[in-house]
């Protein structure tokens, strides 16, 4: 399978007021193929968004390679970005109305991008009818914005950002605002795109169940990529009997991620529960690495442990000395 996208070391830092500087991206590696579906988690501030909008084109990134579909986002221009938002990118956002326009119709709602890309009245017309049949709202077509519930809204919303065939969907909490049922709708709407339109879709999400509806999950701390959670189909015999029918499971495996330079990230928990601190011992075994927390010697400062404890120049000093008095004396 081709790569898709491709992040290398990527970079974003934000520059605030009074010269205050956040580094929202750092040094972060991705590697997404095409027509994959992939959820990225993380707690606010880590990062996600900011990877989505670095993807769409809609900011540029201060360091680092970000290929998309063959294009190297950070050398397009300015006209040549919204050429790629416009026609590379769809966008679902976690509310619903930011796509929308409240007095035009449903069907005119997703008109819209295509008129203003060109498209004639005729084909922009059949299109929408085909995009309001995916997502489900024929029969909701000539209403208004007001007259739609929050989740038929998000439909919309997803059939606007597929309106000119993208071929990458960036979703940021589509599923924010929604009750459960009504997410679930939203996911398979996803997933019905990703299969039949082969579309690479990411989703940016505070659901802990999103690893059931996409391929897997990537999660970012501090701006790096951490894990990845990958889900494996296994067969199960039915009610513990093995006569009866087999089944398929998924089991849920989170994997730690090496970037580039060969670091990982161990989560803050098991760095508390295993008391490692600024240094570990690595110990390298057949089937793998063994860390180990370091002794409390080996965590104080070369400074402070030379203070208590004879160094090996001074012992060889004091011992050049005994040598030398020895003789002497002989």
């Amino acid at each position: 399978m081709d790569s898709f996208i491709t992040c290398e070391n990527l970079v974003k830092i934000y520059k605030l007021l009074d010269d205050i500087e956040v580094q929202a991206l750092q040094g972060l590696d991705l590697t997404v193929n095409e027509g994959e579906m992939v959820g990225v988690v993380g707690a606010s501030g880590s990062g996600k968004s900011t990877l989505l909008n670095v993807l769409g084109g809609l900011i540029r990134p201060t360091g680092g390679q970000v290929m998309v579909n063959n294009r190297p986002l950070f050398k397009l221009s300015g006209r040549q970005l919204d050429r790629y938002r416009r026609e590379e990118v769809g966008f679902v956002w976690q509310e619903g109305t930011r796509n929308l326009i409240a007095y035009l119709s449903a069907q005119e709602n997703i008109e819209v991008p295509m008129l203003l890309h060109g498209t004639s009245s005729r084909k922009a017309r059949k299109r929408a009818g085909e995009l309001l049949e995916m997502v489900g709202l024929w029969e909701r077509r000539s209403h208004l914005l007001g007259s739609l519930s929050g989740g038929e809204q998000q439909r919309v919303a997803i059939a606007i950002a597929l309106a000119n065939s993208p071929s990458l969907l960036l979703a940021d909490e589509p599923t924010g605002e929604l009750d459960s049922t009504t997410a679930q709708t939203i996911y398979e709407l996803f997933k019905t795109f990703n299969r039949e339109l082969g579309l690479t879709t990411l989703i940016v999400s505070h659901d802990p169940g999103i690893a059931r509806h996409v391929d897997r999950v990537i999660a970012i701390r501090d701006g790096k990529l951490a894990s990845e959670t990958v889900r494996r189909e296994r067969v199960s015999p039915a009610n513990g009997d093995e006569g009866g029918q087999a089944h398929q499971e998924d089991h849920f495996e989170e994997l730690i991620v090496l970037d580039s330079a060969g670091r990982l990230q161990i989560p803050k928990a098991q760095r508390e529960e295993l008391n490692f601190r600024r240094r570990v011992r690595m110990e390298v075994l057949p089937d793998g690495i063994l860390i180990k927390p370091a002794d409390a010697g080996d965590e104080q400062p070369q400074e402070r442990r030379s203070a208590g404890t004879p160094s090996e120049t001074t012992t060889g000093s004091r011992l050049r000395q005994w040598l030398s008095a020895w003789k002497r004396s002989q």
